[in-house]
């Protein structure tokens, strides 16, 4: 009997509910939040900080912006001392994270997402979870960080591996576009 290409191709699998929520699994105490937007006739703001304890319970200490041409990809990077709290300001992009934290009840998951204007924006990423981003799109990508410790030049909290190893069991390069640059 002949086969079809149907009956062996791998069905797409849900991944959010109808109010935009992501179902995939999750990365204990990683957040993806789809921030507040304003809308009006003069154009478009959205709250990156509001102050809220809850959402942000430790202070902004310090805060910065970062670039990403199109085509490059920054990571894998872990950190040991602060979290990560990024949010999209303009452009889009591919964000991949690994739990392999001891201990974690999530050690071993991958989660990917994009971050995008009109989708998740902020990013909360615990410490010891590794996060890479890639602009994959054709313009480059703003996005602001408030980590909860300042940046130490004299001995930087960052740990990194190449975007391709093969260290981390997420394939990256089966996430990117066919027509991407690399």
């Amino acid at each position: 009997m002949a086969e079809y290409l149907r009956d062996i191709a791998r069905p797409d699998e849900q991944v959010e509910t109808a109010e935009g929520e992501l179902i995939a699994p999750g990365i204990d105490g990683l957040e993806l939040r789809k921030p507040v937007q304003h809308v009006d006739n003069r154009g478009v703001v959205f709250e990156v900080y509001d102050g809220d304890p809850v959402k942000f319970p430790d202070p902004v200490v310090w805060a910065y912006q970062t670039s990403v041409y199109p085509g490059v990809i920054k990571g894998w990077f872990v950190h040991d001392e602060k979290v990560d709290r990024y949010s999209l300001a303009h452009g889009a992009l591919l964000a991949c994270f690994y739990d392999d934290r001891p201990g974690s009840a999530t050690r071993g998951t991958t989660l990917h997402t994009m971050l995008h204007p009109r989708g998740v924006r902020q990013a909360i990423i615990p410490i010891g979870v590794w996060h890479l981003i890639a602009n994959i799109g054709d313009e480059d990508a703003e996005l602001i960080n408030l980590p909860t410790r300042p940046y130490h030049r004299e001995k930087p909290d960052r740990r990194g591996l190449p975007w391709d190893t093969d260290k981390i069991p997420l394939d990256v390069r089966s996430l990117l576009p066919a027509n991407w640059p690399r």
